[in-house]
């Protein structure tokens, strides 16, 4: 594991995670496993549709069966194979305490997360414009951030974060933020 890392993008719905793990991909063309695809996987082998209500349900099926921690179980063994060949893994939608703790525990130093912070009046105005699971009303915002943060236990990743960038500007300062990091995490 010597100079590999697995790098978490965690934050709040609407602050800028899946545009950070874009941005590395194209930039660094480094791969990435995305915790969720289980959810997807598990949507379609129940015969269900892809809608928030159904994620939700499946999400928390899932995490009944197999503890908090379920998403970072079943990503284990994909970041594992991508690590015989790439440098650098990055973990989209790491949410749970519980699955930030099995990634520390399995790589220690080598895992690291980053932090994208947003207020939340920036947030419901990029997610009125999302395209997939748009929030469209303050309120629903919050019901989303309540879910989330009690739910699932996603403040204790995004406070233990090894970085911060607090993204309420444009994407290219998120960007100028972000590779200021990389230098560091890669160095």
């Amino acid at each position: 594991m010597q100079n590999k890392k697995i790098i978490a993008i965690v934050g709040m719905a609407g602050s800028g995670k899946t545009e950070t793990v874009k941005y590395l991909i194209n930039k660094y063309s480094w791969p990435k496993v995305y915790l969720g695809e289980a959810t997807f996987d598990r949507l379609k082998k129940d015969g269900l549709a892809v809608n928030y209500t159904n994620e939700r349900i499946v999400r928390e099926k899932i995490r009944r069966e197999s503890g908090m921690g379920a998403y970072a179980k079943l990503a284990l063994p994909k970041v594992a194979k991508l690590l015989k060949t790439a440098k650098i893994v990055l973990i989209e939608s790491l949410y749970s305490w519980d699955e930030y703790k099995i990634f520390k525990k399995k790589y220690g130093e080598n895992f690291l997360a980053i932090a994208i912070t947003t207020s939340a009046n920036v947030r419901l105005l990029r997610l009125k414009t999302r395209t997939i699971r748009p929030i469209k009303t303050a309120s629903e915002l919050a019901k989303r951030d309540f879910t989330e943060i009690e739910g699932t236990d996603k403040g204790g990743p995004i406070a233990a974060a090894d970085y911060t960038v607090i993204n309420d500007g444009s994407q290219a300062e998120l960007r100028r933020q972000i590779d200021k990091i990389v230098k560091k995490i890669i160095i």
